[in-house]
């Protein structure tokens, strides 16, 4: 349910205030606000109700804190002055009450589906991210033209209705929120919409994953991330991003996503330097911040509403990125796919692995943890590899390592190659070597030896890690396990690998 503000976890962090008492179904508060139905608690100890505001009869949503009064002093703050502005991009705010032991805001019940959600199926192309971004921003300009700052922009604030908005919910008024914080997240949700990850560790066990890092922990951009993503936008979400550069206002921003909804398609994938926000300094100075009229935007919007009617995380399917058309006399390269084809030569992009070309690595096992080597390279990350279950991590201190074999069938310039485990926590490398030394058990054991290390170890592996692909081209690429996760459901440890990906020029 869209409505469940989960909000994002820092790392080792608890919710400032636990919740204590749940009210019964049922209740009527002040009076007036009857509590329908339980959504969920966030992460911050609020506990979420649809209810009915038995007067006007309208679905609202209630938000209940426990203790009230100095502990729910932000909360009220913020819904108090989000109250006084009126705008198609924030959700509307009815009540505040605080009752001592406990406080509420009531609001806008909004029947849609977060960004969260969306993303979980699939990334989405250009056109709808720069349509939910300048939405979102629209709306945090309208607030910090009060001078307030919402300081909770994250992809489970930011909805689609089903009414076909994008609506911003759930302000927080604490000293962490200033506008330099929200323009930050406003890119962190153009990366999120972009590539399907959240660009930063806070994440938590919620939801979007961890944003995706190259073998030196730095974050990588969209367009290393997936193909598609076009220059200009890769180029604003990691100036956004820069904890270095300067921010533009919202207002700035407002205008520049603007503009990308008049672009064509090839003006938008043009090679270019940083983004001009001077170039929108006139615009933001306007009595009426830019809107976007061209016609991108407008098919984004659309896009968002088919997604909004459809009700369900199956519908975010329908905006992916869209097939690129053959140019006419155009030929197909026998065995390439979509994504290769439609790439510009010299861009990293995506190689299909043949399944048959990989297999499991294990010089010390009993030879029964090398099968289903095909789950790592079918596109599916809920098919998985997986080793046995071991009372070590080091596997129990009968072997020093598994890995994954992959044969690219030539040699080729790898970019990069990514690993997509279920269970974070694991140790690993990218070796490359110049010949298929066989699979047996001294064949492994040669291949170890002799394959060279390509990608640095990672400690603790995320869920999706990436190693930079060797300097020179290769045809013989290792990911190889040296430590392995603890399983939540055990007390044992078990790496599962649900897919890798990997890069050429």
């Amino acid at each position: 349910m869209a409505e469940l503000d989960e909000g994002l976890q820092a790392s080792g962090g608890n919710p400032q205030v636990l919740t204590f008492g749940t009210p019964s179904v049922g209740e009527i508060l002040a009076e007036r606000y009857q509590l329908e139905e339980h959504i969920g608690n966030d992460s911050l100890g609020r506990q979420l109700y649809r209810g009915i505001d038995v007067i006007l009869r309208r679905p609202v949503a209630v938000v209940l804190r426990y203790p009230g009064g100095e502990s729910a002093k932000e909360m009220l703050a913020a819904a108090v002055a989000a109250s006084r502005i009126v705008h198609p991009h924030l959700v509307g705010v009815y009540d505040a009450i605080d009752e001592g032991g406990r406080a509420y805001v009531v609001r806008e019940w909004v029947d849609g589906i977060a960004l969260r959600d969306i993303v979980a199926s699939g990334p989405l192309d250009a056109g709808r991210s720069v349509a939910i971004a300048w939405a979102v921003t629209d709306a945090v300009a309208a607030l910090h033209g009060t001078g307030m700052a919402h300081g909770n922009v994250h992809p489970g604030t930011v909805l689609v209705a089903h009414d076909g908005r994008v609506v911003l919910t759930d302000a927080r008024a604490d000293d962490g929120a200033t506008p330099e914080t929200d323009i930050r997240a406003i890119g962190a949700i153009l990366y999120c919409a972009l590539t399907g990850y959240w660009p930063h560790a806070e994440a938590g066990v919620y939801s979007v994953p961890d944003g995706v890092r190259d073998s030196s922990g730095a974050l990588t951009t969209p367009r290393q991330v997936r193909a598609g993503v076009p220059a200009h936008l890769d180029s604003l979400v990691a100036d956004l991003l820069n904890p270095d550069l300067p921010l533009p206002s919202a207002e700035s921003l407002a205008g520049e996503l603007a503009s990308m909804g008049t672009l064509d398609e090839d003006e938008m994938a043009e090679e270019g330097g940083r983004v001009d926000f001077d170039a929108f300094d006139s615009a933001a100075a306007s009595p009426v911040p830019p809107k976007p009229a061209g016609r991108k935007l407008a098919v984004g919007v659309v896009g968002l509403l088919v997604l909004a009617l459809a009700g369900t995380l199956a519908a975010a399917r329908v905006l992916g990125d869209p097939a690129t058309p053959e140019a006419p006399g155009a030929t197909t390269q026998p065995g390439a796919s979509a994504s290769q084809q439609a790439k510009p030569q010299g861009q990293p992009v995506e190689f299909k692995i043949d399944p048959s070309k990989v297999r499991i690595v294990d010089p010390q096992g009993d030879r029964k943890e090398v099968k289903d080597a095909a789950n790592t390279v079918d596109g599916d990350t809920n098919t998985v590899w997986k080793t046995a279950r071991y009372p070590k991590p080091d596997f129990g201190g009968l072997k020093t390592g598994m890995g994954v074999w992959i044969d690219l069938g030539e040699a080729k310039q790898v970019s990069s190659v990514q690993v997509v485990l279920q269970t974070p926590g694991a140790d690993g490398e990218l070796r490359a070597g110049t010949a298929d030394l066989g699979s047996s058990a001294q064949g492994d054991a040669a291949t170890v030896q002799q394959y060279t290390l390509v990608g640095q170890k990672r400690e603790s592996m995320n869920t999706t890690t990436i190693f930079n692909g060797p300097e020179a081209k290769t045809r013989y690429l290792l990911v190889w396990i040296t430590k392995l996760p603890k399983e939540s459901s055990s007390s044992g440890y078990r790496l599962a690998i649900g897919e890798i990906t990997v890069r050429v020029q």
